[in-house]
């Protein structure tokens, strides 16, 4: 390599990479490139889930869509969701199967279908929710493209036995992705969430890889505590900055490798 060409490549990887939903890059990396190439982001001070919560409502306050948020939360979990297929050698060898909650998280889930599905994956959507479509606008939009999407098979579970069907056959599943809950849980789960919580765990000890989204369902993102019962994940993507409970031991146990997003939030809207 020429001095020139080495001080370009040194000059590229260090600078700020696009955003997830701007960069055409994203889908072809693996976890260690994935790793590399969002560590200015991981190297953030943490934050609690209220101090991300603020955040989000600020920078939204300054004029930046929760969809485009959302959309480069969701890029991302798409580009993890294809790594850890791969790293793994499990991508194309069944559907990566999103568990979709009710809301935002869930709406990070619906995202990273659509671009997993342009990808070439096989997708399944379970929205484990006892209404028929996600509660939060955001979410809603993306629900209504990804039921209008025949790349993407969609299956509604409002009750535990629906879940249970669901499980049949899991095992098949290339990668599971946990976008269930976010930061809001407080005490023991509910059905469904409860069903389906489990049975990502069950699919877990069958060696189905688990990808969870900004934290495994049911871990406190602030102290790292644990509800009952709770997601253990292979991979945890997070937004923005690390966060203080997935720091925590229960917190790193539950998550397993940390990965951090940007996710287009300005400097101006992260602060106390």
């Amino acid at each position: 390599m020429t001095p020139s060409a080495s001080s370009s490549r040194a000059h590229a990887e260090s600078s700020t990479p696009p955003l997830p939903a701007d960069d055409p890059e994203l889908l072809g990396l693996d976890l260690r490139e994935l790793r590399r190439h969002w560590a200015a982001t991981a190297a953030r001070a943490p934050m609690t889930a209220a101090a991300m919560t603020g955040a989000d409502r600020r920078a939204q306050a300054l004029g930046i869509p929760g969809a485009q948020l959302m959309e480069h939360a969701g890029v991302a979990v798409a580009a993890a969701a294809r790594a850890l297929a791969i790293d793994t050698g499990r991508w194309g060898r069944g559907p990566i199967v999103i568990f979709a909650g009710p809301g935002n998280n869930g709406g990070d889930g619906l995202v990273a279908a659509r671009h997993l599905a342009a990808a070439g994956s096989k997708v399944v959507i379970a929205l484990v929710a006892s209404a028929a479509r996600p509660a939060t606008p955001d979410a809603a939009r993306n629900w209504d493209r990804v039921v209008r999407d025949d790349r993407i098979t969609i299956v509604h579970t409002p009750v535990a036995r629906d879940v249970a069907l669901l499980g049949h056959g899991i095992e098949k599943a290339a990668v599971i992705v946990d976008a269930l809950l976010g930061t809001g849980v407080r005490g023991p789960l509910r059905e469904p969430i409860r069903s389906a919580v489990e049975l990502i765990n069950r699919a877990r000890g069958e060696m189905v890889p688990v990808l969870a989204v900004d934290a495994p369902t049911a871990i406190d993102l602030t102290s790292g505590d644990p509800s009952d019962p709770a997601v253990r994940a292979d991979l945890t993507i997070t937004f923005h900055r690390p966060k203080t409970g997935l720091a925590t031991r229960n917190g790193k146990a539950l998550a397993g490798r940390i990965l951090v997003a940007p996710i287009g939030i300005p400097q101006e809207a992260d602060r106390a």
